[in-house]
């Protein structure tokens, strides 16, 4: 991101990250011009639909004329970040791969970023993350995030951190990959006492993931609560915390 202390105000933004649209939206409604087809929060969001994630129209980027655009590094692509400078775009790039990072960075995105003051809902859910205690040891898991092929939650991930600090260790943790494809049966071997099944980005449900880890209690998870930094992170200790707790009874 290029940046300065004599940045322009910024009156015009896309998002490009549905989690970083949702801060932006609920934050300063009206300021968010454009936003990717997964964008789904708030709902009624009213703004120009670019694209998706990984293949977002630049052109039409381009035609919105933001101040500013909104990328993550892990959802978006470095070549499409790269058009975007090229046309003279300003882009802010976050890294977000534990929960502090992600109060920090959308502090970044929507104070030093957009000009905004701090909103009330990020130092709610702070206090909400300041709460929480793990009562006991962590219980194994492992962490689908895909199938056909299985994808796993590995090393260095958002909701990996999220979950620790639930009371949940998944198994790959440790893994060289940040999201190890794995053969099923290696997955019901790996020694967990539990599978975390979110709602995305695979729409695991009651009738599809369970059945393919017998002996195994699930837990079906919301993903938005899961991998999403933004409004829902004050929410997230209580709703992810009563799945996990329904799950190991």
């Amino acid at each position: 991101m290029s940046s300065s202390s004599n940045r322009p105000a910024v009156r015009r933004v896309v998002s490009l990250v549905p989690s970083l649209t949702e801060a932006v939206a609920t934050t300063a409604p009206g300021l968010l011009v454009g936003a990717t087809d997964w964008c789904e929060h708030p709902a009624g969001l009213d703004v120009v639909r670019v694209g998706g994630t990984k293949n977002p129209d630049v052109a039409r980027i381009v035609a919105l004329a933001p101040d500013l655009v909104l990328a993550n590094e892990e959802e978006n692509r470095a070549p499409d970040l790269g058009a975007l400078r090229a046309a003279g775009l300003d882009v802010l790039v976050t890294e977000i791969r534990t929960l502090e990072q992600a109060f920090t960075e959308l502090e970044r995105v929507l104070v030093r970023g957009c000009g905004l003051a701090r909103p009330a809902w990020l130092d709610e859910a702070r206090e909400a993350w300041h709460a929480v205690r793990p009562a006991g040891p962590p219980t194994p898991a492992v962490v689908p995030i895909w199938r056909r092929p299985w994808m796993v939650l590995g090393r260095d991930t958002f909701a990996g951190d999220v979950l620790a600090r639930l009371g949940v260790g998944h198994v790959y943790a440790g893994h060289a990959e940040r999201y190890p494809r794995l053969p099923l049966d290696e997955l019901n071997a790996c020694g967990a006492e539990l599978v975390v099944l979110p709602d995305e980005p695979y729409r695991f449900g009651a009738d599809d993931g369970p059945e393919c880890f017998p002996g195994l209690p699930s837990a079906l998870v919301s993903g938005r609560h899961l991998t999403w930094y933004g409004p829902s992170l004050a929410a997230a200790p209580r709703v992810l915390g009563a799945a996990l707790r329904a799950a190991v009874r």
